[in-house]
């Protein structure tokens, strides 16, 4: 009998591409994690896009900014239902200044805070900008 003739994969064949599997999934976890977390971050910001909306029309139709202090507060006044996002612990609205508390994302984010604050401008439209509690992983802020 032939030896050569012999098919199948040899010890070390089979060690290379464990190896190789490995060294992929290494690299690969870390990437996935940062996906999740910035889907359930995503998630957050369109939550505060809908209270931007809301705080806009309230602006726009009374001439002043809401206050809300709480979420039952932004339901009542505003009529907006959040209780679904499971992502919030916590809405304010002072002065029109928008901020949740985040939960359920990640220990690197839980407990820390989104803000969206208003500025009126000269023609009357409103525009909105980012900003975050102090401890807000840079990599994770909102771009726009």
């Amino acid at each position: 009998m032939d030896r050569r003739n012999k098919n199948g994969f040899t010890l070390i064949e089979l060690l290379i591409v464990i190896a190789i599997i490995g060294i992929l999934a290494t690299v690969a976890i870390p990437y996935f994690e940062g996906y999740k977390i910035r889907a359930r971050l995503t998630e957050v910001e369109n939550a505060m896009a809908i209270l931007q909306s809301a705080v806009s029309a309230h602006y726009q139709e009374k001439e002043n900014w809401p206050n809300c202090p709480t979420i039952n507060e932004v339901q009542n006044s505003l009529g907006i239902g959040l209780n679904a996002v499971q992502r919030i612990s916590n809405i304010s609205i002072i002065n029109g200044v928008i901020t949740v508390t985040i939960q359920n994302i990640h220990p690197m984010v839980n407990g820390q805070s989104l803000i969206l604050n208003p500025t009126r401008n000269d023609d009357g439209s409103i525009s909105w900008s980012w900003s975050w509690s102090s401890g807000f992983p840079i990599h994770l802020r909102p771009k726009s």
